[in-house]
């Protein structure tokens, strides 16, 4: 590239890119005012590109205190909430996807006796996608095989629960109650998720310290319970901390309807036409919509003598905008409170 050109390219480069998000900007507060959105509210993303994100005077993790007075404390959460406030495209699909997963999540919790804001530590695992991390942990509680049939999940060729939402949120609130039982609090009941109770007893012995925030630990657990925490501030607070939506940009629940089976199917393709839906729309493997059977891991189930509930999609419900008939209006700028 000659030296005219490249220095024109780097001139124009950046004012395309500016031009672009100015556009995407415009388009989007144009299409709210369309249904009578109140888009004042909408932030203007592009306004302050290195901006500091707030930090709260006062912060609770599940009842429990968080020392912000404390310098290595707050300079913690402020990193992870720095880093998790830019990096628009993963942080906006996660607050697009709680929508959907949240309220599958929220009275699991609350009927186990596990803090609600523990739904905030699945989003930090996990990103509330079916994901396989390099230790082969799978789904939104990243369970490796061997701790999840420890708590009653099926992992077998045919059938992985660690892939069923629901039963593995009641076996994610098992193991988080009886490491809070044992350990005292819930910041090390979070802590021992990540890197192992016995592992975290070994350093609450060896320093002498009981509370998660003066133990020195491992760098990936050391942010954990910080990313946790940048997580709950930004999904409670999305707009304050530059993120703007509408109700009907978000991912609702898909209405679906249950159907047990107690044999083997031996075709769960033959199974899904006599249900009146498409092997797609059974096993959902798109990751935004992962929502339905994703714990179904093979075209068959071929062990007997279990009970297993599967949700079919409601096909009078199938067009994507009867999803937010139930909403009064879709198109109003909101917070996931």
């Amino acid at each position: 590239m000659s030296f005219t050109k490249k220095h024109t390219f780097l001139i124009i480069a950046p004012l395309a890119i500016l031009l672009t998000a100015g556009l995407g900007y415009a388009v989007g507060k144009q299409h709210c005012a369309q249904h009578n959105t109140p888009n004042d509210n909408i932030p203007n993303l592009y306004q302050n590109h290195a901006g500091s994100p707030m930090l709260p005077n006062t912060l609770e993790l599940a009842g429990e205190q968080v020392p912000l007075d404390v310098y290595y404390v707050r300079e913690a959460l402020d990193k992870e909430l720095i880093i998790n406030c830019y990096q628009h495209s993963k942080t906006i699909q996660i607050i697009k996807r709680s929508a959907r997963f949240f309220p599958v999540i929220e009275p699991i919790l609350k009927e186990e006796g596990v803090p609600d804001d523990f739904k905030y530590l699945c989003v930090a695992e996990s990103g509330l996608e079916d994901v396989v991390s390099p230790a082969k942990a799978a789904g939104f509680w990243q369970f490796l095989a061997s701790t999840a049939k420890i708590y009653g999940l099926e992992v077998s060729e045919d059938v992985d629960e660690r892939y069923n939402l629901e039963k593995a949120t009641h076996a994610a609130c098992k193991y988080l109650k009886n490491a809070k039982a044992s350990l005292g609090s819930w910041s090390l009941a979070a802590a021992a998720y990540n890197m192992g109770e016995a592992n975290l007893k070994k350093n609450i012995e060896n320093q002498n310290i009981k509370n998660y925030w003066d133990l020195y630990l491992n760098q990936e657990t050391s942010r954990y319970i910080y990313r946790i925490l940048s997580y709950k501030l930004i999904m409670e607070n999305p707009v304050e901390y530059g993120y703007g939506y509408c109700q009907a940009n978000l991912y609702h629940p898909i209405p679906c309807k249950e159907v047990t089976v107690t044999s083997p199917l031996p075709s769960l393709y033959d199974f899904a036409k006599t249900q009146g839906v498409s092997y797609k729309e059974l096993k959902f493997l798109n990751p935004e919509l992962k929502f339905l059977n994703p714990w179904l891991r093979n075209s068959k189930i071929s062990v007997s003598g279990k009970k297993y509930t599967l949700k079919i999609p409601e096909k009078n419900k199938n067009n994507y905008f009867d999803l937010y008939k139930h909403i009064p209006n879709p198109y109003v700028v909101d917070t996931l409170k």
